[in-house]
C-alpha cells in the first residue's frame, strides 16, 4: 500500500558536536550492562549509586528507620523515618516526624515533615507542621498545619571585627489551619 525507499543512515561529520552521554543510571547505547560500572556515574546522582529502597504495598513496619540512602514507602510506618531522600508512595503511610533532604508525597503523613525540599502531590495528606527551604503544594493535595520556611545563608566574604553580627532572622511561619 504505501512505498518508501529506504535512504542512508547519516554519517557522522568529523567537525559534528560529540554525541550526547547517556543517562547516568543508564547503560551506553549497544554497551553492556556490566561495561557501565559505577566509576562512569557521576558522584552527583544519590539514586544511581545507592539504589533506591522500597517498603512495598504489602508491608507494615513498627519502629524508626534512618539512614542516607533513598527510600520509596509504599507500605505503612509507625515510627520516624530519617534518610536521605523519601518518597511516599499513593498507597504508602507514615504515622511519625519524617527528615529528608528532598521530600515528595503522594500518600498520607500524619506527623512533622522537615526537609530542604519538600513537594506534596495531589494525592497527598499532611497533617503535621512542615519545615522546608522549598515547599511545593499541588491542587488536591491536602495538608493541615504550619509552614516554617528555613533559608540557607550565604557565605560572608569576610567577617568585620568592628560591626556586631546581625542578629539572625526568624523563620517565616505560615498558619495553614481552616477558618470555621
Amino acid at each position: 500500500m504505501f512505498n518508501r525507499t529506504k535512504s542512508p543512515a547519516p554519517q557522522p561529520r568529523s567537525d559534528a558536536a560529540p554525541a550526547i552521554p547517556p543517562l547516568p543510571d543508564l547503560p551506553a547505547p549497544g554497551a553492556p550492562a556490566s561495561a557501565s560500572g559505577s566509576a562512569a556515574r557521576p558522584a552527583t546522582s544519590p539514586v544511581s549509586q545507592r539504589g533506591l529502597s522500597t517498603l512495598s504495598a504489602d508491608l507494615q513496619f513498627d519502629g524508626s528507620i534512618s539512614g542516607g540512602g533513598d527510600l520509596q514507602i509504599d507500605g505503612s510506618i509507625k515510627g520516624d523515618v530519617r534518610v536521605g531522600r523519601l518518597i511516599v508512595g499513593e498507597t504508602g503511610a507514615i504515622e511519625g516526624g519524617v527528615s529528608a533532604d528532598y521530600v515528595e508525597v503522594r500518600g498520607r503523613i500524619v506527623g512533622n515533615v522537615s526537609g530542604k525540599q519538600v513537594k506534596l502531590i495531589a494525592t497527598a495528606y499532611v497533617d503535621g507542621d512542615i519545615t522546608a527551604e522549598q515547599l511545593s503544594i499541588d491542587i488536591g493535595a491536602y495538608f493541615q498545619g504550619r509552614v516554617l520556611q528555613g533559608r540557607r545563608e550565604a557565605p560572608a566574604a569576610a567577617p568585620k571585627p568592628a560591626a556586631p553580627a546581625p542578629a539572625q532572622p526568624a523563620p517565616q511561619v505560615i498558619d495553614m489551619k481552616p477558618s470555621a
